[in-house]
C-alpha cells in the first residue's frame, strides 16, 4: 500500500467518510464530550456530515449519549456524546529482554487484565507458548458479547534482539535465535487473531499519543528509559516509522564518552546513548559500588535512599541526554520531549528537572531549549503501547503510516481488511 501524507483537516466527501469517522472519534478522545456542534466546529466538518457519522458510530457501538446538556443558555439544550469504552479491545504483547508482559485495554485507554513474567526472555518457542496462554487468559476475561470486538493484538519489542548484548551484559547465547524468526508472524499464526508488530520505542510512543500527552500535542520526541533505551518520533499526530520500522532508535545516537568509573571504556573513544542513558548503566555502576542493583525492587530501594551512586548516574545520563536531545530537536524540530521510565520514585522528575537546566546552560544561539514533560504511563508503557496498536491502527484518522512495517505482509493485509 503506497504511503500518503497524513491528512490535517475534516472533508466531506464520501470518499473519506472513513477517516471523517475516525476524525470524529479522535476528537471526542481529545475532549472527553462533545455536541454534534461542538465536533462539527472542531473536525471542520458540515451539520449534515456530523450527523452521519455520529449515527453510524453509535450503531457501532463506538460512542454513546451522555444525554442532554443544560447549562442555562437559550435554545434547545445539546445531547453529549463520549467514545464507549467498551466499543472496542486491544491486547499487548510486550516483549523485553529481560520480561515479558501481556494487557487487556478497553477503548478508552484502560488496563483490564494484564499477565506479566520477569526474568530472561526463553527462546522463540517457548516464548510463544507463554504468550498464547498469555492471550488465551485474557480472551477469556471479555464476555461472548465482548469479545467479536477484540481489534486484534499489539506486539512490541526490540528490534534485533540480538544485537548490543555487550553494552547490556548479557549472553549472546541466550538471544541468538531472536535474530531469525518472525514473533509476529509466529503469534498471529498460533492464535489466530491479527497481529500488529512493531519497535517497542514507537508503540509506546503510540500509546502516549493515542491516550496520554499527544492528546493535546501532535509533535513530539519520546523517551523511554529501561534496560536499554528506547523513543519514538511524532510529527503532524503519526508516528514516524521508516523504511523498517526502526526509526527514533535513540538508543544507537552518538555521544561522548562518561565520566562513571563503572562505564566501559569505548575502543574509538566515542559511545552510544544506550551505553549510559539506561537502567543497565545505573545497575553496573550500583554493582560498581557494591550495592545490589539487579531488578526493578533494588533500583527502587537505591533511589529511595538516595545513594550517592543514582544521583552520579543521573549526572552522567543528563550529559548523554543533552547531547542526543540537541541533535534531534535540530533535526526534526520538536518543542517537547516526553521521557518515561521502566521505574520512578522520583527518579524521572529529577532527571528532567536537571535535564531541563542543562539545556537552558546549552542553548545554542538563538536556539529555545526544548519543553520536557513527564510520560503517561511508566513502567506499562510498552505494554499499553502494544496493546494500542490495533486500536490506533483501526481508529485512528492518523494511522496510515502503520499501514507499514517490518512486516509488509501482515500490516498490508490488515489494512485492505480494514479499508
Amino acid at each position: 500500500m503506497r504511503r500518503s501524507s497524513a491528512i490535517r483537516r475534516g472533508t466531506n466527501s464520501v470518499q473519506l467518510r472513513r477517516y471523517n469517522e475516525r476524525l470524529v472519534l479522535q476528537t471526542l478522545r481529545r475532549a472527553g464530550e462533545a455536541s454534534k456542534a461542538e465536533l462539527a466546529r472542531l473536525a471542520d466538518l458540515t451539520n449534515t456530515a456530523i450527523g452521519g457519522i455520529i449515527a453510524q458510530l453509535e450503531r457501532d457501538g463506538l460512542i454513546v449519549s451522555l444525554g442532554k446538556r443544560h447549562d442555562g443558555g437559550r435554545g434547545q439544550p445539546a445531547t453529549l456524546y463520549r467514545l464507549a469504552p467498551k466499543g472496542a479491545y486491544g491486547i499487548g504483547v510486550r516483549l523485553d529482554r529481560r520480561s515479558m508482559e501481556a494487557v487487556l485495554i478497553d477503548f478508552g485507554g484502560a488496563v483490564i487484565a494484564r499477565r506479566s513474567h520477569d526474568g530472561l526472555l526463553p527462546a522463540p518457542a517457548e516464548t510463544l507458548r507463554i504468550a498464547r496462554r498469555d492471550v488465551e487468559e485474557l480472551l477469556a476475561v471479555l464476555s461472548p458479547t465482548d469479545r467479536p470486538k477484540l481489534a486484534g493484538i499489539g506486539l512490541a519489542q526490540p528490534y534485533n534482539l540480538g544485537a548490543w548484548l555487550h553494552q547490556l551484559d548479557l549472553p549472546p547465547a541466550d538471544f541468538a535465535a531472536w535474530d531469525t524468526v518472525d514473533f509476529a508472524a509466529m503469534l498471529e499464526t498460533a492464535t489466530g487473531l491479527p497481529v500488529f508488530g512493531e519497535n517497542d520505542g514507537t508503540a509506546a510512543a503510540v500509546a502516549e499519543l493515542f491516550y496520554g500527552i499527544g492528546r493535546s500535542i501532535d509533535d513530539f520526541l519520546y523517551l523511554f528509559i529501561g534496560p536499554a533505551i528506547g523513543g519514538g518520533v511524532v510529527l503532524g499526530g503519526d508516528c514516524l516509522r521508516g523504511p523498517t520500522g526502526n526509526a527514533g532508535d535513540v538508543a544507537l545516537l552518538p555521544v561522548g564518552p562518561g565520566r562513571l568509573a563503572s562505564a566501559p571504556s569505548p575502543a574509538d573513544g566515542r559511545d552510544i546513548l544506550l551505553t549510559r542513558a539506561s537502567l543497565n548503566a545505573l545497575s553496573r555502576h550500583l554493582a560498581f559500588h557494591g550495592l545490589p542493583g539487579d531488578g526493578r525492587a533494588d533500583l527502587k530501594a537505591a533511589i529511595a535512599a538516595g545513594r550517592p551512586a543514582v544521583a552520579e548516574w543521573v549526572g552522567d545520563c543528563v550529559d548523554a541526554l543533552t547531547d542526543a536531545i540537541w541533535s534531534a530537536t535540530a533535526l526534526l524540530e520538536v518543542r517537547s520531549v516526553i521521557i518515561d521510565a521502566d521505574i520512578d520514585d522520583g527518579l524521572i522528575d529529577a532527571l528532567i528537572g536537571r535535564l531541563q537546566a542543562r539545556l537552558a546552560a546549552t542553548v545554542p544561539e538563538a536556539g529555545q531549549p526544548p519543553r520536557l514533560l513527564h510520560g503517561s504511563f511508566g513502567c506499562d508503557a510498552g505494554a499499553i503501547g502494544a496493546a494500542s496498536l490495533p486500536m490506533f491502527f483501526s481508529f485512528s484518522p492518523r494511522a496510515s503510516i502503520l499501514t507499514r512495517s517490518a512486516d509488509e505482509r501482515g500490516w498490508r493485509d490488515h489494512a485492505a481488511a480494514a479499508d
